[in-house]
């Protein structure tokens, strides 16, 4: 019973005939319990009167003889038919199980009209008790189920694999949002600045694609391929704004609570890798790649935007101390400072201490979130541009011990 049903079906698929027949078992429950019992109640019995007939032949019908008999033997088959037995059967239940079957299984055929004379008491006393027969148990396991066989497979599974399974797991519970290049950092070219600014942000760009809009940064024109711009510039005509909008793609919207798995699928169906985050009132939020999303699986593999180089940074040095921009996401300080910030508010740390503090602090405040001791070392045009976060202390001390 306590065999691996994902593991014996994995077999079965292989080709084993002993783990079909371990299934075939395991469906049939009731069934293999009652074969069991029976036998082991009448082998126990017939052990316990053979052996008192044969100590009676050989010393007497004494009651000593027989108490000291049937202590003997009662305790002889506790150790070695009872406890021992199912003590090996757990700790090794698919060697078991798998050689087992191959018996219980025409033992089964054979004791048919016992086992069906035996269960109709069976039944009648659980019908008596209210108890429903039949009652088959889902085996399939849930997410969380899923993830602890993960955790626990790591000396089966490379880190690395388990690192991706585990992060697969956490994106159910995310949504784009967490996700998102902010809008305060996404590089956007304004199409109403003068033409030889546009040339000089094109030249000197992070990204081979741009969010273009004319105006404020709600009204998205599209997205420009800085490639195709550049094959502009290289030209001998005069450039206008119109000639740029002519190679813009449509935008593509989505909504800031779509979540992550979702998206994934929607930028597989939609032949897109690039997506523009609004909120309830159309305003925009940010932005979301195909590979921002692949990196909360796979782990980041780039740091050419000054985005993922911030989010590099953040690490404890020799003191337990780290220094990070306050647009820092709670979810990389989180993964990589191994802390346990709220992430159901507030996505940065400057939107986490102007929530908690209920105002815009100035320099040199210092409270206590977590356990973890964050002091505001820059406030400026309104926000918290850089903090210190001090290690809690009883996780500092184990690490300098180790």
């Amino acid at each position: 019973m306590s065999a691996n049903r994902h593991r014996l079906r994995h077999l079965a698929k292989r080709g084993s005939s002993k783990a079909v027949t371990t299934l075939w078992l395991l469906d049939r429950t009731d069934k293999v319990l009652s074969l069991v019992l029976i036998a082991n109640t009448l082998i126990n019995a017939l052990a316990t009167a053979l052996v008192t007939a044969m100590a009676i032949s050989a010393f007497g019908n004494e009651e000593s003889v027989i108490a000291i008999t049937t202590a003997a033997v009662a305790f002889l088959l506790i150790v070695c038919a009872e406890i021992s037995p199912k003590i090996i059967g757990a700790a090794f239940p698919e060697r078991i199980a798998l050689p087992a079957s191959v018996i219980l299984k025409p033992l089964m055929s054979i004791g048919k009209p016992v086992l069906w004379f035996v269960n109709l008491f069976v039944s009648a006393l659980l019908w008596m008790l209210r108890v429903k027969q039949g009652v088959r148990r889902d085996h399939r396991l849930s997410p969380e189920e899923l993830r602890s066989i993960v955790l626990e497979g790591g000396n089966f599974i490379p880190k690395k694999h388990q690192s991706i399974l585990l992060n697969l797991f956490d994106l159910e519970h995310m949504s784009v949002e967490d996700v998102m290049t902010p809008r305060a950092q996404v590089e956007t070219l304004n199409l109403s600045m003068p033409i030889e600014e546009i040339k000089r942000q094109l030249t000197t760009c992070y990204h081979n694609k741009l969010l273009v809009h004319e105006g404020e940064i709600n009204q998205i024109l599209g997205i420009l391929h800085v490639r195709k711009a550049i094959g502009l510039l290289n030209e001998d005509e005069e450039l206008t704004s119109d000639h740029f909008r002519a190679l813009l793609t449509p935008p593509y919207f989505i909504p800031e609570d779509t979540d992550v798995l979702t998206q994934l699928q929607y930028f597989q169906e939609n032949h897109e890798r690039l997506a523009i985050i609004v909120d309830e009132y159309g305003e925009v939020q940010g932005l979301v790649t195909l590979e921002d999303i692949i990196e909360e699986i796979v782990g980041e593999f780039t740091t050419s935007t000054p985005a993922a180089a911030r989010a590099d940074n953040v690490a404890w040095n020799e003191q337990g101390e780290s220094l990070i921009e306050g647009s820092t996401t709670l979810r990389d300080i989180n993964k990589h400072l191994n802390l346990q910030f709220p992430l159901d508010g507030p996505k940065t740390i400057n939107g986490l201490l102007l929530e908690y503090l209920q105002d815009i602090p100035d320099a040199s405040v210092c409270i206590k979130i977590n356990e973890c001791v964050i002091e505001i070392v820059q406030v400026k045009n309104q926000s918290i541009k850089v903090v210190k976060l001090i290690k809690p202390k009883s996780e500092f001390a184990a690490i300098t011990r180790d």
